[in-house]
């Protein structure tokens, strides 16, 4: 089934869904306008004109949550005077829950919204505005009607004074700066960057790719189009259909980037703005590139079946983001790595500290990826000083899953098949037969079709279950073999430690560490060690100590003064290396090749 095909399919069912489930709304229109009159206030002004709602009330809603950031963020805190009219005439309106406005027309069938949205976030997940430009996800600025999810609707931007560029996914209508969107969906997964940026594009197997360069960073224009370029067209052969017929980077480079976020036809991508010159800062960047732009595939159409359509009211749980999240960061290093910007030897360094990362946070041996995946609502977005010893990252796990079901299956077909394949499956199967996301079980199902035997086995005990993956055995079908040895084999305080205003506080404690037996705590502040005045970070001080080593320490706890003693530990980190055997098998070296892709 080609791609244009499926898409008018889609457009067909949009239409039945819309008629069958909301028949007073088929004639409804939705028409936005968003303005910026004061940008130096921070202040979003939103009119969304309704036509055809045909009801003595609507209610209208803001989302509490952006999809791909899992996390309920309060979109409505930010929402003030909100007023309703039809013509000149006023509406009653009233807040019925947190995030839903009630308007009543009983007389009027076509009315008017209008409010103000404070954004003063610049973070790819929020909106921000000040005098330099405008940015916003449509979760944090659009209200869409409570019945009207599916409606089609326009949106109509008044750029603030001066400012010439409004960058968007979204697709043009012919008139100035207004856009359409076949749904609220639609609508909310496209970002808009506003203001004076620079524009630039490549195009990647015929399709049109737009970056809009906000921040002015220094960096080489030609090296940047063609290494974006060429990440762009090996994520695409890893699934090998292109869904696109547009796309667009939008690239805010501040002071300290914060990451990026995926859109159904678009990214934001928060980097530093001295990220460009240096070769490990343009690495990072292009894996940043990789990882988003790979999310076109993994997570919008291939996705869990939680995850859309997207229920705005509340948390979409799902135990598979070690699969969007994780996965995708694993294929995006492989994707840098065959695109030539990493050497297989340079992976390899990339994915033995991966490994290190995962097995040296206490909290691994206590939640699941699976877990991690579910609770991301709860802990993964809301870390405390805690959170190292109770959880692990899903995209850390999610990471190292990836290579050793990977090397699994490439091992079980002799060569022929790998991880590539399972989201080749998944996208045929689920996103454009079925046209929906998959469950836990199909993903299993999915990796057992293109490997010829199941591994249920390995999924209950190492993705729903903590026991420490088979990395040998894995690694040992390319020829490879892990080396682990000791960080440090001196005493370690097992403790972090703030040194912000002259002050040293302690921040975290590491489970059975030397502080976590001796009973230091979180918010303690050290002031003397042996009876010497601190001046210096103190796991600086004791470095080198021997393990056994006794301190006793002088601490001010919520103003009072105590003395602790107690034996430093050694070290529990190890330093994990992955590396070539001297003389791999053929089935070795046949594994190996498939891996990386080094012929």
């Amino acid at each position: 089934m080609t791609h244009s095909y499926f898409r008018r399919l889609l457009a067909v069912a949009a239409v039945v869904l819309l008629s069958q489930f909301s028949p007073a709304l088929a004639a409804s229109t939705l028409r936005y306008t968003l303005s910026m009159p004061a940008p130096q206030t921070h202040y979003f002004e939103v009119e969304m004109a309704l036509g055809g709602f045909n009801k003595q009330y609507t209610d209208v809603k803001m989302p509490v949550w952006a999809p791909g950031s899992y996390l309920v963020r309060e979109f409505a805190k930010h929402v003030e005077g909100f007023e309703a009219k039809a013509g000149n005439e006023t509406l009653r309106t009233e807040k019925i829950t947190k995030n839903t406005w009630r308007v009543y027309h009983p007389k009027s069938k076509d009315f008017t919204v209008r409010y103000r949205v404070y954004a003063f976030e610049l973070s790819v997940r929020t909106s921000f505005l000040d005098a330099a430009h405008g940015y916003l996800n449509g979760t944090s600025v659009f209200m869409y009607p409570a019945d009207g999810q599916q409606l089609p609707s326009t949106l109509t931007v008044q750029p603030a004074p001066g400012w010439t560029q409004v960058t968007t996914s979204l697709k043009p209508t012919g008139q100035p700066f207004t856009f359409r969107s076949a749904n609220y969906d639609e609508l909310a997964d496209s970002p808009i960057e506003i203001g004076t940026h620079k524009v630039l594009s490549f195009d990647v197997n015929g399709t049109p790719h737009t970056i809009a360069m906000f921040g002015n960073p220094s960096y080489d224009e030609n090296r940047l189009l063609s290494d974006m370029k060429r990440t762009c067209e090996e994520a695409q052969r890893v699934v090998g259909q292109n869904p696109l017929d547009r796309y667009v980077f939008i690239i805010h480079n501040i002071d300290r980037g914060t990451g990026g976020l995926e859109h159904l036809f678009s990214t934001t991508l928060s980097v530093s703005r001295n990220a460009y010159s240096s070769e490990a800062g343009w690495k990072g960047f292009l894996g940043l590139v990789a990882h988003e732009y790979f999310h076109l595939w993994n997570v919008k159409r291939i996705r869990p079946v939680a995850l859309g359509p997207f229920n705005y009211d509340e948390e979409n749980y799902t135990r598979m983001l070690w699969v969007s999240e994780g996965g995708t960061e694993y294929f995006s290093n492989l994707i840098v790595q065959r695109a030539g910007f990493v050497t297989p030897d340079g992976y390899l360094a990339d994915l033995s500290n991966g490994i290190g990362r995962v097995e040296n946070t206490p909290g691994n041996k206590l939640q699941s990826a699976a877990e991690s995946s579910f609770d991301a609502w709860i802990k993964y977005y809301r870390p405390n000083e805690n959170s190292v010893n109770t959880g692990i990252s899903y995209y850390d796990k999610g990471e190292v899953i990836g290579a050793v079901l990977d090397l699994m299956i490439i091992n079980e077909t002799k060569g022929q098949k790998s991880l590539d394949d399972v989201m080749r499956y998944l996208y045929d199967r689920y996103y454009k037969q079925l046209g929906r996301g998959f469950t836990d079980d199909e993903y299993q199902d999915a990796v057992a079709k293109v490997a010829g035997r199941r591994f249920d086995d390995f999924f209950r005990k190492n993705v729903y279950g903590t026991e420490t993956l088979p990395y040998a055995t894995a690694l040992g079908y390319a020829g490879l073999t892990l080396t682990t040895t000791p960080v440090t084999t001196d005493a370690t305080l097992g403790a972090n430690v703030s040194t912000a205003g002259g002050k040293f506080t302690v921040t975290s404690v590491l489970r059975n560490g030397s502080a976590w037996q001796g009973g230091l705590n979180v918010a303690d502040e050290i002031l003397a060690i042996n009876g010497a005045r601190l001046t210096d970070d103190p796991n600086k001080l004791l470095g080198g100590v021997p393990a056994g080593t006794q301190v006793a320490m002088l601490v001010s706890r919520d103003g009072q003064l105590k003395e602790i003693t107690f034996p430093l530990l050694a070290g529990a980190n190890q330093r994990y290396r992955i590396e070539k055997l001297p003389s791999p098998t053929a089935a070795q070296q046949t594994v190996f090749t498939k891996w990386l892709r080094t012929k």
